[in-house]
């Protein structure tokens, strides 16, 4: 669980329209040199067979680096393209469902809005939880009512499991982040939306000597 923590603290969630100039083979490859800890493959429109696909080119850059690559919402393609594990939903298939396919071995992280879905997620399924959102957020756009950095504390501290805050974070958003003793921070156009993501990544470590503390 210590590694998962560490692995969270800069989370690269990949939006294809906003790579769309570099690719997200390339965005990923830089954010990740840059700094960046975990990656998160998202494509809503894209086919499972395209999800794989693009899940085995995101392997071959990220081999080497010790640094994860999950699913957004499609386990199957997870399993498929021997991802690190998947993150899904309150209303995709179910977190027991997703454990049985995925195997005791992978990583599985849920998205959490409310006290309630946070309470109820099982530590014996769930690796981590992705809360939020913190604020308003253009790369989402059903999400829940942004619950601030006040609400994210709340959401932290309401489970044992490691967490990483989601939702319009920013690098200057570090503070408060890390404040509410949340694991990392999840980040879509501070970096997917840049000419420059290993620049991009790496402007987090400018809020500290230790990366993202």
């Amino acid at each position: 669980m210590a590694a998962l923590r560490k692995q969270l603290r800069l989370y690269l969630v990949t939006d294809p329209k906003l790579c769309a100039q570099t690719g997200v083979v390339q965005t990923v490859r830089r954010a990740v040199a840059g700094g960046v800890t975990m990656v998160q493959l998202r494509d809503k429109h894209a086919t499972t067979a395209q999800r794989i696909e693009l899940a085995i080119a995101l392997r071959e850059v990220l081999k080497g680096t010790g640094v994860p690559l999950v699913i957004n919402d499609d386990v199957t393609a997870a399993v498929e393209a021997e991802a690190d594990g998947a993150h899904i939903g309150q209303g995709d298939i179910s977190p027991a469902q997703s454990r049985a396919m995925l195997g005791a071995g992978k990583i599985l992280g849920l998205s959490c809005e409310t006290v309630q879905t946070v309470r109820d997620a099982d530590p014996e399924l769930v690796d981590y939880l992705g809360l939020g959102p913190v604020f308003v957020t253009s790369t989402k756009d059903d999400h829940a009512r942004p619950v601030g950095f006040e609400g994210l504390a709340e959401l932290v501290a309401l489970s044992s499991l490691p967490s990483v805050a989601i939702g319009g974070l920013k690098a200057d958003h570090i503070k408060g982040v890390f404040g509410s003793g949340a694991d990392g921070m999840a980040v879509v156009s501070a970096i997917c939306g840049h000419a420059d993501p290993q620049a991009a990544a790496g402007a987090f470590d400018a809020f500290g000597p230790e990366r993202l503390r």
